[in-house]
């Protein structure tokens, strides 16, 4: 599998700092969005302590035994133990955490490629296919959950006062679950990868629109953090693209 890809973030036309995060590998193994939250100071520390230990976990990891899923599990493991490590030594910031998102692509001897993804919180993986964009993770949201019992619409949890409120994230002792799920993945498509600073301006099919009318993937990433600041830009915003292309 060949692919391409490119990452942007941009603080957004309100916040002054930025307290997102994401990281590509170079080899383009591994991709990680974060978003930080707990203040000025917190957020901004939280996503990046979790950016670093997942991608120093992986990178040092990588050629072990380990499954790919242990492999990811414990690198966000060894991420949630820092960030509370952090707050325990700095009281300033005992409220920061973060939310997740990581797509690995491994390949282990004897053994296919399977791509898998993690996350933790509401940042997101979209998969663009065939024109037609799926949101892979689902929201650890207070408002995910209203939605998939039927007790809110989707255009109503657009503009409730509880949508930003997380369920889990990391950085808390509490933390008992994180959701590793395998990702399908074909050549032609597309991966997107964000902080919900681009979800909570743009609804989907203006989301594709922006991947789809730019094929160029730095384009499409400047289009998409664009279109988000056009409609308010309230809160940071992050986006990794990685197109699946032919070995040929």
């Amino acid at each position: 599998m060949k692919l391409t890809f490119t990452g942007y973030t941009d603080p957004g036309l309100i916040r002054s700092n930025n307290q997102d995060a994401y990281y590509i590998d170079p080899e383009g193994r591994f991709f990680i969005v974060a978003d930080g939250m707990g203040g000025h100071a917190g957020g901004e520390e939280a996503s990046r302590i979790a950016t670093q230990e997942i991608q120093s976990y992986l990178s040092t990891n990588w050629q072990s035994s380990q499954s790919t899923k242990e492999l990811l599990e414990q690198s966000l493991w060894a991420a949630n133990t820092a960030i509370i490590q952090d707050q325990q030594s700095h009281p300033q910031r005992a409220d920061m955490g973060t939310t997740i998102v990581v797509v690995v692509l491994r390949s282990q001897p004897e053994k296919p490629e399977t791509p898998l993804c993690a996350h933790v919180g509401d940042s997101r993986l979209y998969r663009l296919r065939e024109s037609k964009l799926e949101q892979i993770t689902e929201d650890h949201t207070w408002i995910a959950r209203a939605i998939k019992l039927g007790d809110l619409s989707a255009q109503e949890a657009r503009l409730h006062p509880y949508r930003h409120v997380l369920s889990r994230c990391l950085g808390r002792e509490d933390l008992d679950l994180v959701d590793i799920q395998i990702l399908d993945v074909k050549v032609g498509d597309r991966l997107l990868l964000c902080s919900d600073g681009l979800t909570e301006e743009l609804v989907e099919q203006q989301i594709q629109s922006c991947i789809e009318n730019s094929p160029v993937l730095d384009k499409a990433a400047y289009a998409l953090v664009e279109a988000a600041k056009e409609e308010g830009g309230h809160d940071n915003i992050t986006v990794i693209l990685v197109s699946v292309d032919d070995n040929s």
